[in-house]
């Protein structure tokens, strides 16, 4: 007679000395999770694993900016992928919904979940196994898909092009001199969370102004790197912040005015924004654009970025 499994348990782990159990699973983020703890911006509280016995058969933990008081992302969710189905769904179901009643408010919006997943996923059976698990896991608990984005590289040794001319580039004056371009770039944005924020009912003012609080604010960065696109006349045309988040170099955000789209500006503005960090001797510099935005996208490819990596971004409405 088989012996009956061991019961499943649901738990948070119990201190940062725990934290070899939770990497018993594996994702590319692993090598984060020590200096977030330390830096705060995970709490062992909301870092959970469900245990069979010794063995972890699904994990999940969310992020937020250091000292956060709430979780801001989910951004770990793994399964024991030798697990049948439908078991595999069924234990991450219950973490899932068990973790998030302990540590999201009650009454609060979930936090977005973001997933990195490889460039080619749906090529590789096991990669697509995978991901598609763990979006089914988020959809039975009223998850949608939001959007899939490209995650670029630019690697030291990639040629930049030289100025070309055409604009002219300043440092941004304040917090007011930004949020009076990014409110006319949310027009006909092809963000699908600039889309998201004004689908729900916001204007572009106000949609400007939760970007720069949520994601620019954050930056650890100087902010003399950004800058402002100007024509010689001085007649603005967009911006882009070069910037460094808690782990890399990175393109923060670009944009380019409705009435200067279609024009090439948009790779005068990515080069400026790569030169400000190239200069400085980093060995990359990151960035990311929905896949549905195909002229950032092909701005990006132009400028020698690579595309490493895609994520997959869900949310709960």
């Amino acid at each position: 007679m088989t012996p009956a499994p061991p019961e499943l348990i649901l738990r948070p782990l119990s201190g940062a000395g725990e934290l070899g159990l939770f990497l018993r699973l594996s994702y590319v983020l692993d090598h984060e999770l020590a200096e977030d703890l330390a830096a705060g911006r995970r709490r062992p509280a909301w870092m959970w694993v469900a245990l069979r016995g010794e063995r972890v058969v699904a994990r999940i933990a969310w992020w937020t900016q250091p000292g956060g008081a709430e979780p801001l992302l989910l951004d770990f969710f793994d399964l024991d992928d030798t697990l049948p189905e439908p078991e595999r769904t069924e234990t991450g179901l219950r973490l899932l919904e068990a973790a998030t009643a302990a540590v999201v408010p009650a009454g609060a919006v979930r936090p977005e979940y973001a997933r990195f997943v490889p460039a080619d996923w749906r090529d590789d059976p096991v990669a697509r196994d995978g991901v598609e698990a763990r979006t089914r896991v988020m959809e039975a608990s009223g998850a949608r898909i939001l959007v899939e984005r490209l995650r670029l590289e630019w690697r030291a040794g990639t040629p930049v092009p030289e100025d070309s001319g055409r604009l002219v580039f300043r440092q941004v004056v304040d917090r007011e001199d930004l949020l009076a371009l990014m409110t006319p770039v949310m027009e006909g944005t092809l963000d699908a969370h600039g889309q998201k924020d004004l689908a729900s009912g916001m204007s572009a003012r106000q949609a400007a102004e939760r970007q720069y609080e949520e994601e620019i604010t954050g930056q650890k960065s100087p902010r003399e790197w950004w800058r402002v696109a100007e024509l010689p006349s001085g007649e603005p045309v967009g911006f882009v912040l070069p910037a460094r988040n808690n782990y890399h170099p990175m393109i923060g955000y670009i944009g380019v005015l409705p009435e200067h789209r279609g024009h090439g500006y948009i790779d005068d503005i990515l080069a400026e924004g790569t030169r400000v960090l190239a200069a400085r001797g980093v060995e990359r510099i990151r960035a990311a654009t929905d896949l549905g935005n195909v002229p950032m996208a092909r701005s990006f490819a132009r400028l020698g970025y690579v595309n490493f990596e895609r994520a997959i971004d869900m949310v709960w409405d």
